[in-house]
């Protein structure tokens, strides 16, 4: 398991967004129990073990670090998003998963549903971060500075849920995405 602190168990929430409800005791399935939660791409809602599944089923995943502050983030994000459609039509779809360094939980669940991206919910982005040792400049008072790298960057996920691949956007721009290994078969979730 990748998060050492992630229950088997996964919270269950109602359709609506902003809407939770108490925790419904769903057993985690293959892919879902190797990721943390994870919210919907609305940013809000909390998506239980089914439908990571189904969401990550046959695709490439990386965690995607960034803010949507960060004139760095903002301007790789059209060649990441143009990336993600070019791969989609090439029969390598992959999927990607938002750990938000944005400052507010509002602006973490706009950016979330602008790019069409699960998220990591906000309360455990930290954790995520030091596990890869990847957040912002800004950040450093909370998490400190023994970081690899600032955002944006991403964390290309084998199907084991471990670490496959850093891809150095924050040093290297859209250049950074040539080096996701997208022929491995090891980085194809099989849900």
């Amino acid at each position: 398991m990748v998060f050492a602190y992630r229950p088997l168990f996964l919270a269950f929430v109602a359709s609506r967004p902003h809407s939770r409800t108490t925790m419904t005791e769903l057993r985690a399935s293959a892919a879902s129990s190797l990721l943390p939660q994870l919210t919907n791409d609305d940013g809000a809602t909390a998506i239980g073990s089914e439908l990571v599944d189904e969401r990550v089923k046959n695709k490439r995943v990386a965690l995607y670090f960034a803010a949507g502050w960060c004139p760095m983030c903002t301007s790789f994000e059209p060649a990441l998003l143009k990336f993600r459609e070019e791969a989609a039509k090439s029969g390598k779809p992959i999927e990607l998963i938002y750990v938000s360094s944005d400052r507010s939980e509002e602006s973490q669940s706009s950016r979330a549903a602008s790019l069409g991206m699960l998220s990591i919910p906000r309360e455990e982005t930290a954790d995520v971060k030091r596990k890869y040792k990847i957040w912002a400049g800004s950040e450093r008072g909370e998490l400190g500075s023994d970081r690899r790298s600032g955002v944006p960057a991403l964390v290309v996920l084998d199907n084991a849920g471990k670490e496959m691949s850093f891809v150095a956007a924050e040093s290297q721009g859209a250049k950074s995405l040539e080096t996701w290994p997208m022929d491995d078969e090891q980085g194809i979730w099989l849900a």
